[in-house]
């Protein structure tokens, strides 16, 4: 089993009991950026998709841990609508402000160019959602446009170490 260490963080696979905190970020405004508020039905489907992954590709999503508990997720996962790997974050109330999100992405990242070597590593950001650019910005990130596939106004961050 897969588990990163951060100065502050734990990265681990998700498991049922992280299932509150998930819950409550996904049906609740916070997760405006990423779709929400979700419907409970909805949220359970991707916190499934989230766990479910890592069985199909062999890497995903990590709960983030710090010594309150759950804080958030950030992961890596390959949607079949999608050309690339995508890396995302999300941080629960509890850890917002703190940096987590991008700890937890900078482990992700080189963890993952272990895995996947060259393969393309994206972000799709919503042109709204400024914390996550200026997270994507402290990555190395850049913005390369628009996403023409997406069902939101998103930017495709590509981040460096892979090919254009």
């Amino acid at each position: 089993m897969t588990i990163l260490h951060t100065d502050r963080l734990t990265l681990r696979l998700p498991r049922l009991a992280d299932w509150d905190a998930y819950r409550d970020f996904y049906t609740s405004d916070a997760s405006l950026a990423v779709g929400g508020p979700h419907t409970l039905k909805h949220a359970w489907t991707l916190f499934a998709s989230d766990a479910g992954h890592w069985s199909l590709h062999g890497f995903g999503w990590f709960m983030l841990e710090d010594a309150s508990g759950v804080v958030g997720s950030c992961g890596i996962h390959h949607p079949p609508r999608h050309a690339d790997v995508e890396i995302g974050w999300n941080v629960f109330a509890p850890g917002r402000g703190k940096g987590y999100a991008t700890e937890a992405a900078r482990a992700v990242l080189d963890w993952a160019q272990t895995i996947l070597g060259e393969q393309r590593i994206v972000s799709y950001i919503g042109t709204d959602n400024a914390p996550s650019r200026r997270v994507a910005e402290k990555l190395g990130a850049r913005d390369t446009g628009l996403a023409p596939d997406h069902n939101a106004a998103c930017t495709i961050w590509q981040h460096s170490g892979a090919p254009l």
